[in-house]
């Protein structure tokens, strides 16, 4: 065997009560249909070595490479809002870990590889549709800049999968800096077992927040880490217009990653009401309330921590409720200054607030599409003429031609030229994004065996903020629907 993988599995060695021994299961003609090769180099592999047979054979799980451990996380989750003390890998397992080339340890997991012990009657596998969802949409927030994780390879298994209909089946290969959750405290909180809980608890204080180790109290150091985290990926999520679709307990991973891409979208015309997930019929997931649900989750991890933050329960929900409060605290920062990035201001003044309020709230009553708004601001902010194209995007110009004027006496404040301020902006705002009519488009070739147009999609959300001539076609607007857009979560 040529395909070497350097793995070191430290979550496998926490013992029986984490996870699972679990082989995959071997498909019928694994098919490599894309390869990340720039991760590939990242994580120390060789592109050349998995980009072959054998490859293909060991990224959809028919062979176990030398010293992979193979395992399904068990782990428990708030799923919209209902608990459920057992979840676990159903149709994922993390075949070990790798030290890449920044000297950072990475998950490699299988998704699609088959049953696993916490199946729950399911078949373990996925749909080559999600899959390449998936792909596309993780590497497009890694090229966003967002923290995420990754996908290092999409391998067809020449077998159907059963959804309603027929579909073919598929194997996604992911990569993360870990798979634990919110959910996974659950799990062992809802036993009891409060050994578990700080076992746990030190695994992810030496592997994603060091500095808690030597704190007066991790623990609490610990909590504050995950939510200053959890408070400034939500704030990034927004102000890029993703809406991730599920954020249950179990979809939120410790580590500040934005992990589970199954019913999300970005937005087209702005609405903070805005929910894709064709199950959430309450709009609890919605544009809107994702900081709202975060700090819901993030109350549920300190349930499951209270016992590791003071040995007085009383203090220990007073350290927890303090903490939840800096929380939003920690979003409101990060969003408001994300959106002065994306309005063109460097500098601070009591009026931003307003501004940006007032100019979110236009939009969304005139139905002005999120990117194309904001990418257009830094034309105009560089040249006044070029205002012409934002005011397009408004059902009544008249009233974006008012916040423009409050928008331009506030540049004045800002010491930047119009050139400077162009090129920061458009640092900050994309171009292309991926839109849910170019998605479904490339997805619907897929499945009819066509992968050009799934390339090339991949191709344009690889460097988002860019204006290219030849991907062009990617920054325009969506075609005008009739319903509103809906997405699935293939499980």
């Amino acid at each position: 065997m040529t395909v070497h993988f350097p793995f070191d599995n430290s979550y496998a060695r926490l013992g029986a009560a984490f996870s699972r021994p679990t082989t995959p299961t071997p498909v019928a003609a694994p098919l490599l249909l894309k390869l990340n090769r720039p991760l590939a180099l990242e994580l120390g592999l060789d592109p050349d070595d998995l980009n072959s047979a054998e490859g293909a054979e060991i990224l959809a799980g028919n062979h176990v490479p030398p010293g992979a451990e193979p395992i399904a996380a068990a782990y428990a989750g708030h799923q919209f809002g209902h608990f459920v003390p057992q979840l676990g890998d159903g149709r994922a397992i993390l075949l070990g870990e790798v030290i890449d080339r920044q000297d950072r340890r990475r998950d490699i997991q299988l998704k699609g590889s088959g049953p696993t012990a916490f199946s729950r009657n399911g078949d373990g596998r996925a749909a080559l549709g999600p899959v390449l969802r998936e792909y596309l949409v993780s590497e497009a927030m890694a090229s966003l800049g967002l923290p995420t994780t990754r996908a290092l390879a999409a391998v067809a298994t020449g077998e159907p999968v059963y959804r309603e209909k027929l579909l073919p089946g598929a194997v996604l290969a992911r990569v993360a800096s870990s798979h634990v959750r919110v959910g996974t405290f659950q799990f062992f909180a809802a036993r009891g077992n409060d050994a578990a809980i700080a076992r746990l608890a030190d695994h992810v204080i030496e592997r994603h927040y060091r500095e808690a180790a030597t704190a007066p109290n991790p623990y609490r150091t610990l909590f504050e880490c995950v939510c200053e985290r959890q408070a400034v990926l939500v704030a990034r999520w927004m102000q890029v217009g993703f809406v991730h679709g599920v954020m249950n307990t179990d979809n939120m991973s410790i580590a500040g990653e934005t992990i589970d891409y199954g019913p999300c979208a970005f937005l087209d015309t702005y609405d903070p009401a805005t929910v894709f997930s064709s199950i959430d019929r309450t709009g609890r997931y919605a544009y809107a309330n994702q900081p709202v649900v975060a700090r819901w989750n993030l109350a549920r991890l300190a349930e499951c921590l209270l016992p590791l933050l003071d040995p007085d329960e009383k203090k220990a929900v007073e350290t927890a409720e303090a903490t939840l409060a800096s929380f939003m605290e920690a979003f409101e920062a990060a969003h408001l200054d994300g959106f002065r990035a994306k309005i063109g201001l460097e500098t601070s003044r009591t009026e931003d607030g307003a501004l940006i309020h007032d100019l979110l709230a236009l939009m969304a009553r005139e139905k002005a599409d999120f990117t194309s708004t904001f990418r257009g601001l830094g034309k105009a902010a560089e040249s006044e003429e070029a205002e012409a194209v934002v005011r397009a995007l408004f059902d009544d110009p008249i009233r974006f031609d008012q916040w423009a004027i409050r928008w331009r006496a506030r540049l004045k404040f800002e010491s930047r030229s119009p050139a400077e301020r162009r090129r920061a902006m458009d640092a900050v705002n994309p171009a292309v994004i991926p839109r849910n009519h170019r998605v479904e488009k490339a997805l619907a070739a897929a499945m009819a065996g066509d992968l050009a147009p799934f390339e090339r999609l991949n191709e344009a959300l690889a460097r988002p903020f860019e204006d290219r001539p030849d991907f062009a076609e990617y920054a325009g607007l969506p075609p005008k629907h009739e319903m509103p857009y809906r997405t699935f979560c293939g499980t």
